[in-house]
């Protein structure tokens, strides 16, 4: 086992699970972690984190599928998304300055990177939504011609549970892992949920029938 890597795992998803009342977003401003202002949690903004994978799987993208109540996507027209890195943040307050708010009030990515077309996680990536008010269903999928690394048998679409979300009953993380099966062996789907994912070396893949 990689204890260095399982260990930072771990101090990773403490900051984001215990914090409360440390989140503040700002699309116009720069706030410096060195700001000793009130910060408090927008229940508008919400990560999705995707730990790493282990193998080839690592590298294949997951899109985000956003839907209102009525099925309608609207992933592209009720939020906007950005994204970093999960070992590439900052938990000195003093050392960087924020842009697009902080995802964390003393610890914060050292770069955040705007999405040039459509929104996606590989693993080790956190996305960042910024969501209009609303009910909304959550999924994430790959499309069967994004598979080419893979050896998994099934070639079609892979895609996810559908995550029930209310900005007004707002989580604070979700997190994506992909399927396997009751050998341990990916086959072609993944998962969401608000419950982090066990970890060993890589995270633990979710097992399905």
């Amino acid at each position: 086992m990689n204890t260095t890597k399982t260990r930072n795992f771990y101090i990773f998803l403490l900051y984001i699970l215990f914090i409360s009342g440390e989140f503040c977003f700002s699309q116009e401003n720069t706030r410096r972690l060195n700001d000793d202002s009130p910060l408090h949690f927008n229940q508008w903004e919400l990560l999705i984190y995707r730990p790493e994978n282990s193998g080839t799987m690592n590298n294949i993208r997951c899109w985000l599928k956003l839907e209102d109540e009525s099925g309608n996507d609207v992933t592209y027209t009720k939020c906007k998304a950005t994204y970093y890195y999960a070992n590439n943040v900052v938990k000195d307050k003093k050392a960087e300055t924020m842009q697009f708010g902080s995802i964390f009030h003393r610890s914060a990515p050292r770069q955040v990177f705007e999405y040039q077309k459509s929104y996606f996680l590989e693993g080790g990536m956190v996305m960042y939504l910024l969501l209009k008010p609303g009910k909304y269903k959550i999924s994430v999928f790959t499309p069967e011609n994004q598979q080419m690394l893979s050896k998994i048998e099934n070639k079609n679409e892979w895609t996810s549970n559908i995550f029930e979300y209310d900005t007004e009953n707002p989580a604070k993380v979700l997190f994506v892992r992909p399927t396997a099966n009751e050998n341990g062996f990916y086959n072609g789907g993944w998962n969401i949920d608000f419950k982090a994912p066990e970890y060993y070396k890589f995270t633990k893949p979710k097992i399905t029938n």
